[in-house]
């Protein structure tokens, strides 16, 4: 079975369900309130362990939560690390509107120090794939990769949200999968899938846009650019090619754009691969 190891954020993620998002000052009323445990990398972890995938995570918490956290990690199939810490976890509001558009609202809370990487390294060492992003400190993925390099570990970046890091830093990346608003300072690299939407996405190394797979109603975007991460690595870690790990991603990303919420909403495996044959018999 492939490895992944994953950093990241995890904490709670209130949905609002809106009409549209009004104007500024503006008051909306939400038709449905709706809450799950999520955050950028845990998202992408739940995407690659439905993938098949054994995935171990990484991520700070409030101390009081890190049981209950734990144990929906491991519902999801998820071998989670939770760092317990006195400052309360993240918090996310997600109010998507009635094209599936959304907004989110980020409180970064708990967050994890250079030493929490201590007990994670042996998960990074024996890794086929370390998978980042952006909501955690710098130097903590800086750490990371540095462990993962010494081990010829494989490093995807997921640029997201938007940061600056030095030249050296980016070198040591073997794969970036930024969205269209997310490419500054990757210029000069090859080796960058762009995704784009409905539109699918894009590898730079040949310049081979992979298209999406079209859904018959968009109702929650939120989350797909994590399930696209998610399965991507699951399927580069299980030896795929990186046009088919592109096309499992987007499937993966279109049948959770046509469901609301995240993590029940993520396919498995099995879905993606019966929509692969569905489309293609």
């Amino acid at each position: 079975m492939s490895k992944i190891a994953i950093l990241g954020i995890a904490g709670e993620s209130v949905f609002l369900s809106v009409d549209d998002f009004g104007i500024t000052g503006e008051t909306t009323v939400a038709d449905s309130f709706y809450s799950e445990l999520g955050g950028k990398g845990f998202n992408q972890a739940v995407a690659a362990a439905k993938y098949g995938a054994e995935v171990s995570f990484l991520a700070a918490a409030y101390c009081e939560d890190v049981k209950a956290f734990t144990e929906i990690a491991e519902q999801c199939g998820v071998k989670a690390f939770f760092v317990g810490k006195s400052q309360r976890s993240p918090y996310a509001v997600i109010t998507t509107d009635k094209a599936g558009d959304n907004r989110v609202c980020v409180y970064r809370g708990a967050s994890l120090t250079e030493s929490d990487i201590d007990c994670f390294e042996d998960e990074i060492k024996d890794a086929d794939i370390l998978l980042i992003n952006n909501e955690i400190p710098p130097s903590i993925n800086r750490r990371a990769v540095d462990i993962a390099k010494e081990n010829g570990v494989m490093v995807i970046l997921n640029p997201a949200p938007a940061c600056s890091y030095d030249k050296n830093f980016l070198d040591k990346i073997d794969l970036f999968t930024p969205n269209e608003y997310e490419t500054d300072g990757l210029d000069e690299y090859e080796n960058v899938i762009v995704t784009l939407g409905e539109k699918g996405c894009v590898i730079r190394q040949n310049g081979l846009t992979v298209p999406s797979e079209r859904v018959e109603s968009v109702i929650d975007t939120t989350g797909a650019g994590d399930t696209f991460n998610g399965v991507l690595a699951a399927c580069l870690a299980g030896g795929a090619d990186i046009r088919t790990a592109c096309q499992k991603a987007n499937i993966a990303a279109a049948i959770k754009v046509g469901r609301r919420y995240i993590l029940h909403s993520i396919p498995t495996k099995r879905e993606i691969d019966e929509f692969t044959e569905n489309k293609n018999g």
